[in-house]
């Protein structure tokens, strides 16, 4: 799909976000909303939006973190939520509450011509480890904060910290080829695990004060549903379900029982609790 603004060393994730994973996403849209929820109230915590506020929402997806903090910088703030996925979009603009002044825009952070100097906060909830050039792309949201801006966004950190993304994973590559082995340099959930390349990245953009908060989260999979919406999840969201995309019916069965049989040791009655690990990253625009 065609951007009105887009860096083309970004058309694949581009492409997955107005394909398959948009898709994905857009079915369990609620559940996602809701087992990433701690993740956003955290950010919130970090960067305390105040009423009148300018927000820049980077990677908005269907719009659960914007509109939340419309509602925190009402009532004369102003929120814009920037996403690759028309989908997300479509639905994101279906949920805004009448009155509330959130805008959403399809675009490419890394190129989108923000009003220069205008925004007095950036957020985003895992919507930045997947720019081509991410020190250009901070460089170009950079340009849109006015001085002071305050930045916070909540990435991922080391594959081996959150099983809640592998084992599912591990169970998966029974069946199916592995994912390509991403470059330390190259875009993708874990990209930004490395504190010492995240804060060359914002010190290259220009951005200063930065500090890496390390949170442990412990995800529900089951939603207290039982193990079978475990699995259900672990295919709707992380690297399991990318890993099995177009592979046969079949295939993708036989995949989900051992993704099943891989959880099962972690049921706690209806519920299916595992660990997650990410940084609470936020710095200045000095």
């Amino acid at each position: 799909m065609a951007l009105p603004f887009a860096d083309q060393r970004n058309a694949t994730e581009i492409a997955y976000w107005n394909g398959a994973g948009g898709q994905r996403w857009l079915a369990r849209e609620r559940t996602n909303d809701r087992l990433l929820g701690p993740v956003g109230e955290r950010l919130m915590e970090r960067l305390s939006p105040r009423p009148g506020e300018f927000v820049l929402d980077i990677g908005c997806g269907c719009g659960a973190s914007t509109i939340a903090l419309g509602r925190q910088v009402a009532p004369n703030g102003h929120v814009l939520g920037v996403d690759v996925s028309a989908l997300l979009l479509e639905r994101a603009r279906e949920l805004v509450p009448a009155g509330l002044a959130v805008e959403f825009v399809l675009g490419d952070a890394s190129i989108y011509p923000f009003e220069a100097g205008h925004a007095d906060l950036l957020f985003s909830r895992f919507g930045v480890m997947f720019f081509a050039d991410p020190a250009r792309a901070f460089a170009n949201i950079r340009a849109g904060l006015r001085p002071g801006a305050r930045v916070g966004f909540a990435c991922w950190r080391e594959p081996r910290e959150n099983p809640w993304f592998m084992l599912p994973l591990q169970a998966a590559y029974r069946h199916v080829p592995r994912l390509p082995e991403p470059g330390p340099e190259d875009p993708g959930p874990f990209s930004f695990a490395s504190e010492r390349r995240v804060r060359d990245i914002l010190e290259r953009a220009g951005f200063g004060a930065i500090q890496f908060e390390p949170v442990e989260l412990v995800f529900d999979l089951a939603e207290g549903r039982g193990l079978d919406a475990a699995v259900e999840t672990s295919l709707g969201i992380g690297p399991a379900g990318r890993a099995l995309e177009g592979q046969p019916p079949a295939l993708r069965t036989a995949a989900a029982e051992s993704i099943r049989a891989a959880l099962a040791p972690y049921q706690d009655g209806g519920r299916l609790p595992l660990r997650g690990a990410i940084w609470v990253v936020s710095c200045t625009n000095f």
